[in-house]
Formats: structure tokens, sequence, C-alpha cells
């Protein structure tokens, strides 16, 4: 019974082959190709479908198992390769999202969904500002990393209110006395921006 990991793996590793196979000359060879791949994908789709019919028609069970189908992360995935995955984008997104937030408010921050279209998602992340020492770049892999595992059909995700916090305990001087200061002259005077009091 083959694990996430490695199927995750064996998906990477397709990625490579069609993108290694998009790379090569046209011709008969390839377009011979890429009709048995995609007459393949056919049969199994059409075999999946008949999969899914079948289990649905047998009543209450029958939907149960199909949600189930649906949550697990390798059949969830091919379900969603061939367009029949039993959720649809938004439910996903949700699913995703309320999976991320214990991880988040562990780390003093909130994630909201706003905006989903064509595939296409936003979400407002919002920090107390004391995020524990998280990085935009770890907060952002989190976000990422739990949107593409329940939604990985998302054409784009944004993340609004991403920014990097000025650091803790660092006030520039500037900002304590409201205004910049550009130097020093050679007497050692401090120099003022114009503009400044």
């Amino acid at each position: 019974m083959a694990n996430d990991g490695e199927f995750q793996e064996q998906v990477r590793q397709l990625g490579k082959l069609i993108a290694q196979f998009d790379e090569l000359p046209d011709g008969a060879t390839k377009t011979a190709a890429r009709d048995l791949v995609q007459l393949l994908m056919d049969v199994h789709g059409r075999g999946l479908e008949r999969v899914m019919e079948i289990v649905f028609d047998s009543g209450d069970s029958g939907q149960k198992i199909i949600d189930r189908l649906g949550q697990d992360s390798i059949v969830g995935n091919l379900l969603l390769l061939y367009s029949l995955h039993p959720d649809g984008l938004e439910a996903r997104i949700q699913s995703a999202l309320d999976r991320m937030r214990p991880r988040l408010r562990k780390l003093a921050c909130t994630i909201e969904l706003e905006n989903v279209q064509e595939g296409a998602v936003q979400v407002r992340l919002a920090t107390s500002g004391h995020s524990c020492g998280s990085s935009t770049k770890d907060l952002r892999s989190i976000v990422e990393d739990g949107m593409f595992e329940f939604a990985p059909d998302v054409t784009s995700l944004e993340i609004l209110g991403l920014e990097e916090p000025t650091p803790a305990g660092f006030v520039t001087l500037e900002s304590l006395l409201g205004h910049q200061f550009v130097g020093a002259d050679s007497s050692g005077r401090v120099l003022e921006r114009e503009g400044g009091d």
C-alpha cells in the first residue's frame, strides 16, 4: 500500500516527465505518445466515474464512502485529476483554512478567506505582532503548503497582510524624533534632512 510520501514523489516525478515530454520536438512519435496518454486518461477517468456512480447509488453508506474517498490524500488527489472530487473548490479551500488555523493560532496569527474567483484565491493573514519569531517566509510556507494540500487546483494564491514586520525591540532614531538625519558635517554636528524640525 502506497503512503502519502511515495505518492507525492510519484506526482513530482510525473510532473518532471511531462515537462521533459513537452520539450521533445514535434513529430509523429510525440503525437502518438500524446494520443496514447490522453486515451489512457480517458479510459481511467470513465472507469473512476463509473465506480463513483456505483458507490453513490448504494444509498446512505455510498455517500459516506464518497466523502471518505474525497478526504483521503491519495484518492482525493486522483479524483481531482479526473474532476470527480465530491467537494467543490470553495469547500476544499475552507477545509484547508480550518486545518491551518490551529497551527497559525500558535504563532499568534489568524487567516480568513477574502475572495475566490475562477480558481484564484485571496486570503488575509493577520498577526498580532508577536508571531513567536516566525518569519514571513515561514508563514507563507505554512499557508501555501496547507492550501495546496487540500486544493491543488487553485490557479493562484495571494496572501494579503503578509509584510515583513520591523524587528521587535528596534526603534529608529528618526521615528522617535520625527525627522531624518543625513549625517554629520566635518565638525561632528548632526545634519537634518531638509524639511525637518
